[in-house]
């Protein structure tokens, strides 16, 4: 019989790819502090080098996400040129505009100032400063988690995460 966690992978592997589900713990035998390296069980379906999906089980419930959590120096190059231009650019914004509506938060590492570059009266410098893109919802502690039908709620979720997932790949996937 599978674990809970393992046995939600196999469900959503058909249509999102194999789930890598992360440790849990450390090895914490020899180590003068013994607090949890993690408190949360977390997984991760990658499309392209640090994009994908995510999922989380921790305390505080459940947590969907997805998009990229961090990019070498020409991947970022490459997602900030699409931002650039008015037609992806205005592409992206708009899908996020639709998740934000769907009460999805947009987060990720920013810088504090506008990217070398950059005009900071562009339209979207707000994108541009991005360092890594994410957009994430908290379920909490709804009765659905405790489910079989929590399966269908991850699968909802990630499929409305797919045009912003499939953005970014399209332009990071072919990069080194």
């Amino acid at each position: 019989m599978k674990a809970p966690f393992q046995a939600l992978a196999a469900e959503l592997e058909p249509e999102f790819g194999a789930m890598k589900v992360f440790r849990p713990y450390r090895d914490v035998r020899f180590a003068k502090d013994k607090t949890p390296y993690k408190t949360h069980q977390g997984a991760f379906v990658g499309v392209a080098p640090a994009t994908g999906w995510y999922l989380e089980l921790s305390a505080r419930g459940v947590r969907l996400g997805g998009g990229f959590y961090e990019a070498s120096a020409q991947r970022l190059a490459a997602v900030r040129a699409a931002i650039d231009d008015e037609r992806t650019g205005e592409e992206l914004a708009k899908i996020l505009k639709r998740l934000a509506k769907k009460e999805w938060e947009v987060g990720g590492d920013r810088l504090k100032t506008k990217p070398r570059g950059y005009d900071v009266d562009h339209p979207r410098i707000d994108l541009l400063r991005h360092r890594s893109l994410f957009v994430n919802r908290s379920l909490g502690f709804e009765p659905v988690i405790h489910s079989p039908e929590l399966v269908d709620v991850v699968r909802t979720g990630w499929r409305e995460l797919r045009p912003l997932v499939e953005w970014i790949a399209a332009r990071t996937d072919t990069l080194e």
